[in-house]
């Protein structure tokens, strides 16, 4: 399911009983269109085809809204990530490459959601659930780093978290930048894929993991 901008074609009301769900497409539509911070919980509401008051049975305000948003895109962000990893199958640094294909394809089929998990400025501190969630989804980067820094003799092992928050940080750039499915994608000679992969190329051989054999003995 990709929420992309332009993708909205107005608003087309909710069925009885499902107005919950209706407003988090709405909230979708609405920051593929405008971004998270464009728009109102009264647009939400106009979208979904009810009243102003109506989402607050649902939704304390509009950033509870944009948590619900982006605890979803967290979840499935999850999900692709752990099936790309497949438990270090065959092995690490072929499951690695997959992982990094998979962060920059949600980027680019989920905009909405990725903005609304990285752009929206919803705050971790004050909800649990959507914390436990990111954390959830940065675990599946933390052990392919894990798996990554064992293969590394003993002794010469870089700081497995040090490692992951590195390659997040590179993985989040190039996804921002260049692998975004919607307006705010910078033009790049390459695939993003190919930047990702010639980066991580450079760091991890610096760190002395996937480097020619002769150069760790």
């Amino acid at each position: 399911m990709s929420w992309k901008r332009g993708g909205s074609d107005g608003p087309r009301g909710y069925h009885h009983g499902n107005l919950k769900e209706t407003l988090v497409r709405a909230a979708l539509e609405l920051i593929a269109e405008k971004g998270p911070a464009g728009f109102t919980f009264a647009e939400a509401a106009r979208w979904a085809g009810v009243s102003p008051a109506a989402p607050y049975r649902h939704f304390r305000d509009r950033e509870e809204l944009l948590a619900d948003v982006a605890l979803r895109g967290f979840s499935q962000f999850e999900g692709e990530l752990a099936a790309a990893w497949a438990n270090g199958a065959p092995d690490p640094g072929t499951a690695f490459e997959r992982l990094g294909k998979a962060y920059l394809a949600f980027a680019r089929n989920e905009p909405a959601y990725y903005s609304a998990m990285f752009e929206a400025g919803v705050s971790l501190d004050t909800n649990p659930e959507l914390r436990l969630a990111a954390e959830r989804a940065f675990l599946v980067l933390r052990n392919a780093s894990d798996a990554l820094v064992a293969t590394v003799p003993t002794g010469k092992r870089p700081p497995a978290l040090m490692m992951a928050l590195h390659i997040w940080a590179m993985s989040h750039g190039i996804a921002s930048l260049f692998a975004r499915g919607d307006a705010g994608r910078r033009a790049l000679p390459m695939t993003p894929e190919e930047l990702l992969e010639a980066g991580m190329l450079v760091y991890l051989q610096g760190l002395g993991i996937g480097a020619p054999a002769e150069a760790g003995e």
